[in-house]
C-alpha cells in the first residue's frame, strides 16, 4: 500500500500550534508560581530557627552510620503559659521522633520530665527539663545527645496549647478508651484555665468519654496526679499524638488545610521549608509503629527539695542500649562519654539494673 504523504502544515496552524504550546507552558508556569505562592505563605507563618553546630558525644563508625539511616528529631511541648514564646518556660512534653529513611515508619519516645540526666554537660544531675527551662532548645537537644548517644539536629516546638488548635482544626480526637472518673475529674479541674489561655469554650468532660476537643485533649495531656503520676501523663501525650495522627490521615483537603493555618503560627522549628516539603509529600507513606516512654527501667526516688523526686534510670547505659534497639533495632555499645553519666547517676543513687522497678507504665 502507497504511503500517504504527509499534509504540510499551514502558516496559520503552525502559528496556532506553537500559541498552544505557549499556553501549556505558561500555565504550567503558573501553577509553579501559585504552589510556591502558597508554600511561601504558609511558611511565612513559621518561627524557624537557626541552630549553631548542637554538639554529640564521641560515636564511633558504625553509630554514625546507623543513625544516617534514620531522621530523628527532637519534639518539646513548652508550657509557659504565652503562647507563641519558644525562648523560656518548661518543655513539659519531651519526645524524640525517629523516622527510617527508607520503610518511612515512624517511632516515638516519650523523655519522661523527670529524669535523672547531666542537664548541662558540667556533670549537674537534676531532672532533665532543666536544660531547655535554662539554656533553650539548643541546651536541651545536647542534653538528649549526651545522655542518650543520639546525634539529633533539628527540632519542632509547639507551645502546649497550640494543640487545642491543631485538635480543633480536625474536628476533634477520639480515644480509644474512655476516660475514668479520676481522670475525668482531674481534667475537669484544667478546662478553666486552659480555656482562658487559648481563648476558647470550654467544655467539661464525664466519665466514659471517648470524644475530645481541643481544650479538653490539653487539659487531659496535663493530668499527672492520677495511678502512674508522670508515667501516665507522658502515656496520655502519646495516645493523644496518636489520636491527631489518625484523623490527619483521614481528613480532607480541606481540613488540612484549616490545620496548617492554625498550628504554623505556633510553631518553632530548625527544620527548612525544603525540609518540611519533603516530609509533607510522603506523609500518606509514614506509619506511626510504636511509642514508648524513656526511661525503660527506671524507680522514683526524692533528693531533699532539691534535685526533688526523680526518675532514676536503672542504669543509665543498659536504658540507652534498650533505646538503640526499640528506635534502631541494633545493638548499643555505649560511648565513653555516656559511660561517664551513667556511673555518676549510678554513684549519686546507688541504684543499678536490680533496682528497678515496674510500674506498669
Amino acid at each position: 500500500m502507497a504511503k500517504r504523504a504527509k499534509k504540510k502544515m499551514s502558516k496559520k496552524q503552525m502559528r496556532r500550534r506553537k500559541q498552544k504550546r505557549m499556553l501549556i507552558i505558561e500555565f504550567a508556569i503558573l501553577l509553579i508560581l501559585l504552589v510556591v505562592l502558597f508554600v511561601w505563605v504558609k511558611f511565612g507563618k513559621l518561627d524557624f530557627t537557626t541552630l549553631r553546630d548542637i554538639a554529640t558525644n564521641n560515636l564511633d563508625d558504625d553509630t554514625k552510620e546507623l543513625l544516617e539511616g534514620y531522621t530523628t528529631i527532637a519534639l518539646f511541648g513548652v508550657d509557659n503559659r504565652s503562647v507563641g514564646d519558644y525562648d523560656t518556660g518548661n518543655s513539659d512534653s519531651i519526645m524524640i521522633c525517629s523516622i527510617n529513611n527508607d520503610t518511612k515508619e515512624v517511632k516515638i519516645v516519650s523523655v519522661y520530665r523527670d529524669t535523672f540526666l547531666d542537664v548541662d554537660g558540667d556533670g549537674t544531675l537534676r531532672k532533665c527539663n532543666y536544660a531547655y527551662n535554662h539554656g533553650g532548645v539548643e541546651s536541651a537537644i545536647e542534653m538528649l545527645n549526651r545522655n542518650l548517644d543520639l546525634n539529633i539536629q533539628n527540632y519542632v516546638a509547639v507551645d502546649f496549647y497550640a494543640l487545642a488548635e491543631a485538635v480543633d482544626a480536625v474536628g476533634g480526637i477520639t480515644l480509644p478508651e474512655g476516660l475514668g472518673s479520676e481522670e475525668a475529674e482531674y481534667v475537669n479541674s484544667y478546662i478553666g484555665e486552659v480555656a482562658a489561655v487559648t481563648g476558647k469554650e470550654g467544655n467539661y468532660v464525664s466519665a466514659g468519654q471517648t470524644e475530645m476537643d481541643g481544650v479538653q485533649a490539653v487539659s487531659y495531656c496535663r493530668v499527672r496526679y492520677t495511678s502512674g503520676g508522670d508515667f501516665k501523663r507522658a502515656e496520655r501525650q502519646r495516645t493523644v499524638v496518636n489520636a491527631l495522627v489518625d484523623k490527619v490521615k483521614q481528613s480532607s483537603v480541606f481540613e488540612l488545610n484549616d490545620l496548617v493555618d492554625s498550628i504554623l503560627p505556633y510553631v518553632s522549628t530548625s527544620l527548612s521549608a525544603s525540609n518540611i516539603l519533603g516530609m509533607a509529600t510522603a506523609m500518606q507513606d509514614y506509619t506511626l509503629a510504636e511509642t514508648h516512654g524513656f526511661p525503660f527501667e527506671m524507680r522514683t526516688e526524692t533528693y531533699g527539695s532539691n534535685p526533688g523526686s526523680v526518675d532514676v534510670p536503672c542504669t543509665l547505659e543498659s536504658n540507652v542500649s534498650e533505646l538503640y534497639q526499640f528506635l534502631f533495632e541494633e545493638e548499643h555499645t555505649a560511648s565513653s562519654d555516656l559511660q561517664e553519666i551513667s556511673d555518676s547517676i549510678v554513684n549519686y543513687t546507688g541504684f543499678t539494673e536490680s533496682d528497678a522497678v515496674d510500674y506498669g507504665y
